[in-house]
């Protein structure tokens, strides 16, 4: 298959394939999933002929992220997404305990809805700053 990207929508999607090689594969440690590695290898060879050498580099013929790319945003981006689903997780599964024995996947979904958003609002206000779990030694 040949595709024909223009040097910004390559760019964008060195930051896709990056993005999602991170997802599936960062906290693997050695059980990393090989073929994922493998396509986002082959993408990043790809930078030089992109006109993009610096976001690329070589190591034992394989084709690595560079260190400019690791630093340009792209964790901050990655960083930005963890802390959006770690508070929206968060504010619902609270919200469900509050709830325990309401059918919240159902009659009382509308209940779970406005509970999980007072929390995502206080998560908004004010991050973790609120929180206190009890039992847990200091």
């Amino acid at each position: 298959m040949n595709m024909q990207l223009s040097r910004r929508e390559f760019r964008l999607l060195l930051d896709l394939v990056y993005t999602g090689n991170w997802v599936l594969n960062s906290q693997r440690g050695p059980d990393r999933i090989g073929e994922y590695d493998a396509v986002a290898s082959k993408i990043f060879a790809g930078c030089r002929e992109a006109g993009l050498p610096q976001l690329s580099q070589q190591v034992d013929g394989n084709a690595y992220p560079s260190e400019a790319y690791a630093v340009g945003g792209i964790h901050e981006a990655i960083m930005d997404y963890e802390d959006t689903v770690f508070f929206n997780i968060l504010a619902e599964e609270l919200a469900r305990r509050d709830l325990d024995g309401l059918d919240v996947d159902g009659a009382n979904k509308g209940d779970l809805d406005a509970l999980t958003e007072r929390y995502a609002e206080e998560f908004a206000n004010n991050g973790i700053e609120n929180i206190v779990v009890h039992g847990v030694d200091d």
